[in-house]
Protein backbone atom coordinates (compact mmCIF):
# COMPACT_ATOMS: atom_id res chain seq x y z
CA UNK A 1 0.00 0.00 0.00
CA UNK A 2 1.37 3.44 -0.86
CA UNK A 3 0.40 7.03 -1.55
CA UNK A 4 0.47 8.41 -5.09
CA UNK A 5 3.24 11.04 -5.53
CA UNK A 6 1.01 13.16 -7.79
CA UNK A 7 -1.65 13.44 -5.06
CA UNK A 8 -2.13 17.14 -4.39
CA UNK A 9 -2.22 16.39 -0.67
CA UNK A 10 1.44 15.34 -0.87
CA UNK A 11 3.20 11.99 -0.55
CA UNK A 12 1.37 11.30 2.72
CA UNK A 13 -1.85 12.33 0.99
CA UNK A 14 -5.40 11.18 1.31
CA UNK A 15 -5.37 8.69 -1.56
CA UNK A 16 -3.75 5.29 -1.22
CA UNK A 17 -3.32 2.36 -3.56
CA UNK A 18 -2.99 -1.36 -3.00
CA UNK A 19 -0.86 -3.47 -5.31
CA UNK A 20 -2.14 -7.02 -5.59
CA UNK A 21 -0.15 -10.12 -6.49
CA UNK A 22 -2.19 -13.17 -5.55
CA UNK A 23 -2.59 -16.59 -7.24
CA UNK A 24 -6.35 -16.57 -6.56
CA UNK A 25 -8.49 -13.46 -6.15
CA UNK A 26 -11.80 -14.01 -4.31
CA UNK A 27 -11.85 -17.69 -5.22
CA UNK A 28 -11.14 -17.04 -8.90
CA UNK A 29 -8.05 -16.66 -11.08
CA UNK A 30 -4.90 -14.84 -10.03
CA UNK A 31 -4.66 -11.05 -9.83
CA UNK A 32 -1.29 -9.50 -10.68
CA UNK A 33 -1.22 -5.69 -10.88
CA UNK A 34 1.01 -3.58 -13.11
CA UNK A 35 3.12 -0.74 -11.73
CA UNK A 36 5.39 2.11 -12.75
CA UNK A 37 8.95 1.56 -11.51
CA UNK A 38 11.40 4.46 -11.19
CA UNK A 39 14.52 4.18 -13.35
CA UNK A 40 17.52 4.91 -11.20
CA UNK A 41 19.84 7.70 -12.33
CA UNK A 42 17.62 9.02 -15.13
CA UNK A 43 17.36 12.82 -15.46
CA UNK A 44 14.14 12.96 -17.48
CA UNK A 45 10.50 13.50 -16.62
CA UNK A 46 7.40 11.56 -17.52
CA UNK A 47 7.36 8.07 -18.96
CA UNK A 48 11.02 8.14 -20.02
CA UNK A 49 11.96 8.12 -16.32
CA UNK A 50 9.83 5.04 -15.65
CA UNK A 51 9.59 1.34 -16.44
CA UNK A 52 6.43 -0.77 -16.48
CA UNK A 53 6.25 -4.10 -14.68
CA UNK A 54 3.69 -6.67 -13.54
CA UNK A 55 4.05 -7.70 -9.90
CA UNK A 56 4.10 -11.48 -9.54
CA UNK A 57 5.09 -11.78 -5.86
CA UNK A 58 5.58 -9.46 -2.88
CA UNK A 59 7.93 -10.65 -0.15
CA UNK A 60 10.53 -9.53 2.36
CA UNK A 61 13.94 -10.85 3.25
CA UNK A 62 16.48 -10.13 5.95
CA UNK A 63 20.15 -9.40 5.36
CA UNK A 64 22.69 -8.20 7.94
CA UNK A 65 19.92 -7.43 10.41
CA UNK A 66 17.86 -5.32 7.98
CA UNK A 67 14.50 -6.27 6.48
CA UNK A 68 14.01 -5.54 2.78
CA UNK A 69 10.58 -5.39 1.15
CA UNK A 70 10.77 -6.73 -2.41
CA UNK A 71 8.70 -7.69 -5.42
CA UNK A 72 9.27 -10.21 -8.20
CA UNK A 73 8.22 -8.52 -11.46
CA UNK A 74 7.81 -9.23 -15.18
CA UNK A 75 9.13 -6.36 -17.33
CA UNK A 76 7.44 -4.50 -20.19
CA UNK A 77 9.60 -2.41 -22.54
CA UNK A 78 8.60 0.46 -24.86
CA UNK A 79 8.40 -0.60 -28.52
CA UNK A 80 9.24 2.90 -29.81
CA UNK A 81 10.90 6.09 -28.60
CA UNK A 82 7.67 8.12 -28.80
CA UNK A 83 3.99 7.80 -28.02
CA UNK A 84 1.54 6.33 -30.54
CA UNK A 85 0.35 9.11 -32.87
CA UNK A 86 -3.24 7.81 -32.90
CA UNK A 87 -3.78 7.38 -29.15
CA UNK A 88 -1.16 9.56 -27.48
CA UNK A 89 -0.19 6.56 -25.33
CA UNK A 90 3.08 4.67 -25.07
CA UNK A 91 3.12 1.09 -26.37
CA UNK A 92 5.01 -1.58 -24.43
CA UNK A 93 5.72 -5.26 -24.99
CA UNK A 94 6.74 -7.98 -22.55
CA UNK A 95 10.52 -8.33 -22.30
CA UNK A 96 11.43 -11.83 -23.53
CA UNK A 97 14.74 -13.67 -23.05
CA UNK A 98 16.56 -15.86 -25.62
CA UNK A 99 14.50 -18.91 -24.63
CA UNK A 100 11.19 -17.09 -25.17
CA UNK A 101 10.46 -16.62 -21.45
CA UNK A 102 9.46 -13.39 -19.75
CA UNK A 103 12.31 -11.52 -18.10
CA UNK A 104 11.83 -11.25 -14.34
CA UNK A 105 13.69 -9.35 -11.64
CA UNK A 106 13.51 -8.77 -7.92
CA UNK A 107 13.12 -5.08 -7.11
CA UNK A 108 12.76 -3.02 -3.96
CA UNK A 109 9.20 -1.96 -3.15
CA UNK A 110 10.65 1.54 -2.69
CA UNK A 111 11.23 1.73 -6.46
CA UNK A 112 7.50 1.32 -7.22
CA UNK A 113 5.98 4.71 -7.98
CA UNK A 114 2.31 3.80 -8.41
CA UNK A 115 -0.02 1.42 -10.22
CA UNK A 116 -0.15 1.33 -14.02
CA UNK A 117 -2.96 0.28 -16.33
CA UNK A 118 -2.26 -1.58 -19.59
CA UNK A 119 -4.70 -2.06 -22.47
CA UNK A 120 -4.08 -4.75 -25.06
CA UNK A 121 -3.31 -3.60 -28.60
CA UNK A 122 -5.91 -5.71 -30.38
CA UNK A 123 -5.06 -4.85 -33.97
CA UNK A 124 -7.39 -6.16 -36.67
CA UNK A 125 -7.78 -9.65 -35.22
CA UNK A 126 -10.93 -10.81 -33.47
CA UNK A 127 -10.48 -11.42 -29.74
CA UNK A 128 -11.40 -15.03 -28.90
CA UNK A 129 -14.77 -15.23 -27.17
CA UNK A 130 -13.40 -17.58 -24.52
CA UNK A 131 -10.48 -15.31 -23.52
CA UNK A 132 -10.75 -14.71 -19.78
CA UNK A 133 -9.82 -11.22 -18.56
CA UNK A 134 -7.20 -12.73 -16.22
CA UNK A 135 -5.27 -13.97 -19.30
CA UNK A 136 -5.09 -10.58 -21.03
CA UNK A 137 -1.52 -9.69 -19.95
CA UNK A 138 -0.30 -13.01 -21.35
CA UNK A 139 -2.38 -13.16 -24.55
CA UNK A 140 -1.23 -10.12 -26.55
CA UNK A 141 2.11 -8.99 -27.98
CA UNK A 142 1.81 -5.28 -27.17
CA UNK A 143 -0.09 -3.03 -24.76
CA UNK A 144 -0.98 0.65 -24.45
CA UNK A 145 0.08 2.33 -21.20
CA UNK A 146 -3.23 3.98 -20.32
CA UNK A 147 -2.70 7.63 -19.42
CA UNK A 148 -6.46 8.19 -19.32
CA UNK A 149 -7.14 5.87 -16.37
CA UNK A 150 -6.91 8.77 -13.89
CA UNK A 151 -5.43 12.20 -13.29
CA UNK A 152 -2.41 10.83 -11.44
CA UNK A 153 -1.34 8.54 -14.31
CA UNK A 154 -1.72 11.39 -16.80
CA UNK A 155 0.33 13.83 -14.70
CA UNK A 156 3.02 11.33 -13.70
CA UNK A 157 3.76 9.46 -16.89
CA UNK A 158 2.97 11.88 -19.68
Amino acid sequence: MFFAPSDQSGVGGMRREIIRAVPSWRGGPGHYDCVYVAKGGVDTDGFRSLLVARVRLVFSCAYNGHDYSCALVDWFLPVAGEVCELTGMWIVAPEIDNQGRRVQSVISLDSIVRSAHLIAVYGNDVVPIDLHFSETLDAFKTYYVNKYIDHHAHVLAF
